[in-house]
């Protein structure tokens, strides 16, 4: 089975960097770029004949949450091109292989199916590259936290040694938040102009969180740009950007779909 398949190639390539962590290797070995080269494509299959079918496409969190993550991985990989950003798979891989195990047994193949507008799918699509991008952001976050307490208390020592430059870190944690903020602006300009009825659909929810999160990521950037903010201030303010994201998008799939399903 492609998952199966793709779920191995996850493993390996996350033993092999949680191997390079305790040598304290500075780059992984070429079989973790190989490996997780392969695994996308597979995931990309899975992704794709969890969410499509011949009579319309399943939109419901267990089959939606694989889609999420191989954007995700995508981006990070993609990244790691010009960045070391390779020590962020050792968060997001295990995510990635529950997400895919959930779908594998615990999706539903009785949810009814939807017929979308070329519109609405565009706006779906936006949505989860800014939701996967502010995750990436997210996860970087709080990497960036515990290395700004490690290197105050003078514990700069093994995993903390294997990160760039403070600086550094901190540069990229804003050029993703900018990247999530536009593909989030874009989503929320597409569900404004082709959701036709918010109220029928369920999607009040989820239209204020998003907003509430879009609102939190700006006076981020804005602080960011006016007032220098950074370390503890910016990290704080992206896990609050992210929890109204949390809430906009999974919070609603959990009441409709769990609690009120």
């Amino acid at each position: 089975m492609p998952i199966t398949l793709t779920l191995a190639l996850y493993c390996f390539a996350w033993f092999f960097l949680v191997r390079s962590l305790r040598q304290r290797q500075s780059r992984p070995p070429v079989a973790v770029p190989l490996l997780l080269a392969g695994a996308l494509i597979g995931h990309a299959y899975s992704a794709y004949s969890l969410l499509v079918t011949p009579n319309g496409y399943d939109f419901s969190l267990f089959r939606i949450a694989p889609l999420f993550f191989w954007v995700a991985n995508l981006l990070v990989l993609a990244s790691s091109i010009r960045k070391p950003l390779y020590n962020m798979f050792a968060l997001l891989l295990p995510l990635t292989a529950l997400s895919l195990l959930s779908a594998l047994f615990l999706a539903d193949s009785s949810q009814s199916l939807i017929q979308l507008s070329a519109g609405v799918f565009a706006h779906i699509v936006l949505s989860i590259f800014a939701y996967s991008t502010l995750t990436i952001a997210t996860m970087h976050a709080l990497i960036l936290a515990y290395q700004n307490k490690q290197l105050h208390n003078r514990h700069a020592t093994g995993f903390v040694r294997l990160l760039p430059p403070l600086q550094t870190m901190e540069t990229l944690l804003f050029e993703l938040l900018w990247t999530g903020q536009l593909l989030l602006s874009a989503a929320i300009i597409s569900g404004a102009l082709f959701v036709e009825d918010m109220l029928a659909q369920h999607l009040v929810h989820k239209s204020v969180f998003s907003a509430l999160a879009w609102l939190t990521y700006s006076v981020l950037l804005w602080g960011r740009h006016q007032m220098g903010w950074r370390g503890f201030v910016a990290v704080r303010w992206t896990l609050s950007g992210f929890g109204f994201l949390i809430l906009a998008y999974f919070g609603s799939k959990l009441v409709l779909e769990i609690i009120l399903g």
